[in-house]
């Protein structure tokens, strides 16, 4: 479940990457969070600032991922399949569970890019990122990752056409796929003779 992402690019770099008019507006920070308010651009290559996670009546957590595979079946998404957004984003990050139980993070990006897009939905006010299997270089890491968007994907997403003509797009990301761990620092030994 992708959770944390950043966003380090600048607003010429996202204007070149998402082939915007127009400098976007920018979050106020990098490393963003559900509930953030966060850059998407929608249908049309509207950018704006819109918080990050869907508010759904039924849990008083928002709903910050959508399986790909079930987006049509679901109520909640099923009428904001027409709305979709791309979400810029230069990394984001999962946590790989280790046998002894500990959790070690990942920043996963892809090489080359400053910036790459995430597939969303949109409500108009919120939004939300969707999810699908993981690429086999990092499935060891999680079970799901965000749809990473190339850029011709990313123009079918973005487009008028039908969900149905563009859901082919809802895969696990092809092209190579960049992934650090960051390890714990050693525990602190004390000198006890010192």
């Amino acid at each position: 479940m992708c959770s944390n992402y950043e966003l380090h690019g600048t607003p010429r770099n996202v204007m070149l990457a998402f082939g915007l008019d127009e400098e976007p507006p920018m979050p106020n920070k990098a490393n963003l969070r559900p509930t953030d308010l966060s850059l998407i651009v929608g249908v049309g290559k509207a950018a704006l600032l819109q918080p990050w996670g869907l508010s759904v009546d039924w849990s008083k957590q928002p709903m910050i991922n959508a399986r790909s595979e079930t987006l049509s079946e679901k109520p909640t998404f099923r009428g904001l399949l027409e709305h979709r957004c791309v979400v810029p984003a230069s990394a984001y990050f999962e946590w790989r569970k280790t046998d002894d139980g500990k959790k070690l993070k990942n920043v996963i990006s892809v090489p080359g890019l400053d910036v790459f897009g995430m597939a969303g939905l949109t409500d108009g006010e919120r939004y939300t990122i969707i999810t699908c299997a993981p690429a086999p270089a990092i499935a060891h890491i999680h079970n799901r990752m965000p749809v990473i968007l190339p850029q011709a994907a990313c123009e079918a997403w973005l487009s008028t056409a039908s969900f149905a003509s563009v859901a082919e797009v809802l895969t696990p990301y092809d092209g190579k796929l960049q992934f650090e761990e960051e390890t714990p620092p050693p525990p602190l030994q004390r000198d006890l003779f010192g």
